[in-house]
């Protein structure tokens, strides 16, 4: 059996150096992964559309096709809400979530993104869009 020998004062100055390093690459790694996690920032957009009223059957199924389409194919499309002001139904509100300004720069190159822009060109009378920074959401769970 064999009996382990004090450490010297060399041996432990190796043994602090290294524990030290390793301490302090774990943190950096860490927080260089939270700041990388921070940086990438959703991108959150609110449209206002005012549609042709005479269009607005047309207009609302060329938009259904492209919400679905978008959040079914573009991992970087999270979420989009349509919503129709209900005293005029031709005025539509978009809330658009990407995550973040390059998963939105793809999106507008897409096929089924420039379909619904040619579809919708002359149903559209005006076109409003805004960036806004999400301060928070709830939802029930399964929602």
């Amino acid at each position: 059996m064999k009996i382990l020998e004090p450490v010297n004062k060399m041996q432990f100055a190796k043994i602090k150096l290294l524990s030290t390093t390793v301490f302090l690459f774990i943190l950096t790694f860490l927080f260089s992964t939270n700041t990388m996690a921070q940086e990438k920032v959703q991108m959150v957009r609110l449209a206002k559309i005012k549609v042709d009223p005479l269009q607005l059957d047309k207009y609302n199924a060329a938009l259904k096709e492209q919400m679905t389409t978008a959040v079914r194919v573009e991992p970087g499309v999270l979420t989009y809400y349509a919503v129709a002001d209900k005293n005029d139904t031709s005025q539509i509100t978009i809330l658009e979530i990407y995550a973040d300004t390059a998963a939105y720069k793809s999106h507008i190159e897409t096929i089924h993104f420039k379909k619904y822009k040619e579809t919708v060109k002359d149903m559209v009378k005006s076109l409003e869009l805004t960036d806004v920074s999400l301060i928070g959401s709830a939802k029930k769970e399964g929602m």
